[in-house]
């Protein structure tokens, strides 16, 4: 899980420094990079909140 959220963390990053340099679909590559890096920030939120609550349970 952690190789994928750094990877798409990494990819995140690399449409942010990319999306400057793509005539016509700036805004799209930059809007795709930060779904990147809040997917790859949320799922280990998710998973570890999903986890705590399952773990409380009889």
């Amino acid at each position: 899980m952690f190789i994928l959220c750094f990877v798409l963390f990494v990819a995140g990053f690399a449409c942010f420094g990319y999306a400057p340099f793509v005539d016509g679909w700036e805004s799209v590559i930059f809007v795709l990079g930060l779904l990147l890096v809040s997917t790859a920030i949320g799922i280990p939120m998710h998973k570890s909140r999903h986890d705590h609550k399952t773990s409380e349970l009889p």
